[in-house]
């Protein structure tokens, strides 16, 4: 039963804490289209340092399928399921998942971030996420666009240059002085 060659919309998957590499590789070979975004992670131990991909979104990973045919995914060991209402799965944006991957083909820091409904939109004008629009904020000296799956209430930040970023087109005009200020702030 592959999905792979079939435009079924992403849903977000619940998987058990520490199953969503093991979840993501047994619904791809099932057949289904998987994305389990990561990060690097530097972990400590008495004699060495290990680099690991943990996932950015824990407990979360994201499938192509047929919401008509839920049981060939919720049958796989360590799904727990399908995020939704009730027994409804909601499908996530398209383009919430393919800015997801764009992050992560560009090769710079990310990391999980609280998520954030309200906030002051920016959008990159240069660099490898050149068009992708974010919330802006500002950590210690540097500059993090946050990314948010609405559906799962979670975001990631990635790191970006504060030359690259303009403010985007805001809603109400008490926004955009938010934003202005935001911006300001974090060019400095």
């Amino acid at each position: 039963m592959s999905t792979r060659n079939h435009p079924w919309p992403w849903y977000a998957i619940l998987t058990k804490t520490g199953r969503e590499k093991s979840a993501t590789l047994l619904l791809e070979n099932s057949g289904f289209e998987c994305y389990l975004p990561v990060s690097k992670s530097s972990r400590k131990w008495s004699d060495r340092t290990k680099q690991m991909d943990v996932p950015l979104f824990p407990g979360y990973l994201f499938c192509r399928m047929n919401p008509n045919n839920r049981l060939p995914v919720l049958i796989i060991p360590g799904v727990v399921q399908i995020v939704g209402t009730g027994k409804t799965p909601i499908p996530i944006e398209e383009q919430e998942i393919a800015a997801i991957q764009r992050v992560g083909s560009s090769g710079l820091t990310t990391v999980p971030w609280p998520y954030l409904q309200v906030g002051q939109m920016a959008r990159i004008e240069a660099g490898p996420l050149q068009g992708m629009s974010g919330i802006v904020v500002r950590i210690k000296s540097g500059v993090k666009l946050v990314l948010s799956v609405q559906l799962l209430q979670r975001s990631i930040a990635v790191e970006i240059d504060r030359t690259w970023i303009r403010a985007a087109h805001p809603a109400r005009a008490a926004e955009h002085r938010s934003t202005t200020q935001m911006l300001d702030a974090a060019t400095c």
